[in-house]
């Protein structure tokens, strides 16, 4: 304990068996609303900027949604989850990482699993609203930022807990599972938009970024070694996948935090499913349900799916 092997979540039919259909359905066929966000744009210290979609309904209890790889604040899951805690009277406050969710950053870098300085920024950004609570909920990269945040950085009193949804907590046996199969659909989804917004980079930073090797990026492996690695500072492809994995980082977390992934899960690798350390931890929380896909877990007949509903109830245990 705290590893939770019996999850209560039952797919909605037979056919969600397939962990693709789950992961493609909830992603490109289910339609979603985002709430009527106040849209704010927030400089970063840097001199940057991200954008932030924002509902204030409590003054007392908020959440932050972190969104996944070539997501945004309006992607699907963050749309029915932000619906499912706004029913709850929550304040809701969606983040967009850099050059996502309708703008290009300025400065060269754009964002990646371990890119926890922004996140810092958005937490210490809610901070100032005077929120009692602030909980914390991430889907797929944005569990990761979470996961590396909560692993990393002096935490708020204030910031009570959080929830990891479809979390690769080994960067590197992902990106080895996701070249492999049917699953390379996704790998391929993920490098073409992120290649296009490299291409950007590269036009107008050109003495940082080679064009001719971005071109060439097909895997994670390229984007790493052309990228990540020059642009974020990391010493070379094996430093980034270590830096930015949240396994590295998971023993040093104080608060508690739930990571719900899928055995399911076509994204997620062999190693992502901390079994072991989470049955020896005090504040990391592992539910495994057999199926749910990638950032899918479908609920029969409601709008709303597992990820927030387990989510709440989790906060709702710890206080």
């Amino acid at each position: 304990m705290p590893y939770l092997p019996e999850s209560a979540y039952k797919i909605p039919h037979s056919i969600f068996k397939g962990s693709h259909l789950s992961t493609i359905y909830s992603g490109a066929v289910r339609r979603t609303e985002a709430p009527n966000y106040e849209r704010k744009k927030i400089t970063l210290s840097d001199g940057d900027f991200l954008l932030m979609d924002e509902l204030i309904l409590n003054p007392k209890k908020a959440v932050i949604l972190c969104h996944g790889l070539e997501g945004n604040s309006r992607s699907g899951y963050n749309n029915t989850c932000a619906a499912y805690f706004l029913h709850h009277e929550f304040s809701v406050f969606a983040w967009n990482n850099r050059s996502c969710g309708g703008g290009m950053n300025i400065l060269p870098q754009l964002y990646h699993h371990g890119s926890i300085e922004d996140l810092e920024f958005v937490i210490n950004y809610v901070l100032t609203k005077g929120f009692e609570e602030i909980y914390l909920i991430g889907f797929s990269l944005g569990g990761a930022q979470i996961l590396n945040y909560l692993g990393q950085k002096p935490v708020h009193t204030k910031v009570k807990a959080a929830v990891s949804i479809s979390t690769p907590i080994n960067l590197k046996s992902s990106a080895d599972k996701i070249e492999k199969g049917f699953s390379r659909v996704y790998l391929n989804r993920f490098m073409g938009r992120i290649k296009q917004k490299v291409l950007i980079k590269a036009e107008k930073f050109p003495d940082l970024i080679n064009a001719e090797k971005v071109q060439q990026i097909k895997t994670f492996d390229d984007l790493a070694e052309n990228f990540l690695v020059p642009i974020h500072g990391f010493k070379n492809p094996k430093d980034f996948y270590t830096q930015a994995s949240p396994i590295t980082h998971l023993e040093y977390i104080r608060t508690p935090v739930l990571i719900l992934n899928a055995w399911d899960d076509p994204i997620i690798g062999e190693k992502g499913f901390p079994v072991k350390f989470a049955k020896s931890s005090k504040h990391v929380y592992l539910e495994t349900p057999k199926y749910g896909g990638h950032c899918g877990f479908l609920l029969a007949k409601s709008n709303y799916t597992f990820s927030e509903v387990r989510a709440l109830a989790f906060f709702e245990n710890l206080v």
